[in-house]
């Protein structure tokens, strides 16, 4: 069961976009931003506020890969493997940072809620292989090494 302060949220969010089906995804994609996921409680309640199928709104929910039904930690990693980033080595990077954080590939958020460690198809930014974003923010040719240091930094640990 969510905290009231869930439904308060999602009812600021509904009426800035409007209680209409067209709403869904921009609703949607402020509640994952404002929680780092898509609580399904909240997509069922967000559904029938807006007068929508619970099957519809969980047939545009798993459909968009951007969409989470996992809580994701307060830094999201990803990982680009993509065919420039591949070549590049990516995936040691990524497996660098796995283990440093104690993830497989079953779990991809650490304990802590402070990282989440994820692998996407391309960032775009096939120039600076290999690439990773932390919460959007680019970080370019990443190895193993520097990804490490990285997170360390990001845990506000001395290098």
């Amino acid at each position: 069961m969510l905290d009231q302060s869930y439904y308060k949220k999602a009812d600021e969010i509904i009426e800035h976009y409007g209680r209409k089906s067209g709403s869904l995804i921009p609703i949607m994609q402020d509640i994952q931003a404002e929680y780092r996921y898509l609580p399904g409680e909240l997509l069922t309640y967000v559904a029938a506020e807006i007068g929508i199928t619970e099957a519809k709104a969980y047939s545009v929910a798993t459909f968009y890969e951007n969409f989470s039904f996992e809580p994701k930690g307060k830094y999201i990693i990803k990982v680009c493997d993509g065919t420039a980033c591949h070549v590049r080595k990516s995936m040691p990077v990524k497996e660098a940072m796995m283990k440093e954080l104690g993830l497989s590939h079953k779990k991809h958020t650490t304990d802590d809620m402070m990282f989440t460690v994820e692998t996407v198809s391309c960032l775009g930014a096939c120039g600076l292989a290999p690439t990773l974003t932390v919460n959007d923010e680019v970080h370019p040719k990443m190895t193993p090494e520097k990804a490490v240091e990285l997170l360390k930094g990001l845990r506000g640990e001395k290098a």
